[in-house]
């Protein structure tokens, strides 16, 4: 156990913290130090998304010794130039998710994306494209309103599968499953 001095000007206090070392948990869950935290510690590399933050554990200051982890999550932020090859490509049904940073409702239903994308990842991919970042995805299909959903599949849009602006997660449950049962992957 690692163990930190504190000092005042009377006093001397011993603290104790326990070793920083990573939890098993949920994709969006992380232990670090003696505290959960909900912070991105993500970047995005490719088309997935990693944990880039590495864990230290060492009982003094000269030890080097330190626990890398990856961690994939449920939504992957993809680009213009990854789009054919990820979407286009997959052997499953992908759910695109066009968002933007400044977008209120793209923040509001993320939380229902991410719970939808770990609950069907079996049965389908979810990814997620900046509005501002892709504007020839924008313009190729013709997304007007956000956050916009298309469901892809066999490298096709989904007829009728589009939807545009915020939505709950029991009604983004209904829509996913009436679109799985469609293409009849349910």
């Amino acid at each position: 156990m690692e163990m930190l001095m504190a000092s005042s000007s009377a006093t001397a206090a011993t603290l104790y913290r326990p070793p920083v070392l990573p939890l098993r948990s949920s994709n969006s869950l992380f232990y670090i130090g003696s505290a959960f935290t909900r912070k991105p510690l993500f970047g995005n590399h490719g088309a997935e998304r990693k944990l880039i933050h590495s864990f230290r554990n060492s009982s003094s200051p000269s030890s080097s010794s330190s626990v890398k982890v990856q961690i994939k999550c449920g939504v992957t932020e993809i680009n213009e130039s990854q789009f054919s090859e990820v979407v286009l490509k997959c052997d499953r049904p992908v759910l695109v998710e066009f968002i933007a940073g400044w977008c209120g409702p793209c923040r509001l239903i993320a939380p229902a994306i991410e719970s939808i994308a770990q609950e069907y990842e079996e049965k389908l991919l979810v990814v997620k494209i900046d509005h501002d970042s892709n504007p020839k995805l924008i313009q190729e299909y013709k997304v007007y309103g956000l956050p916009a959903l298309i469901l892809f599949k066999d490298g096709q849009e989904i007829p009728e599968s589009r939807r545009e602006g915020a939505i709950t997660k029991a009604k983004l449950k209904e829509y996913i499953d009436a679109l799985l049962k469609s293409v009849s992957i349910a």
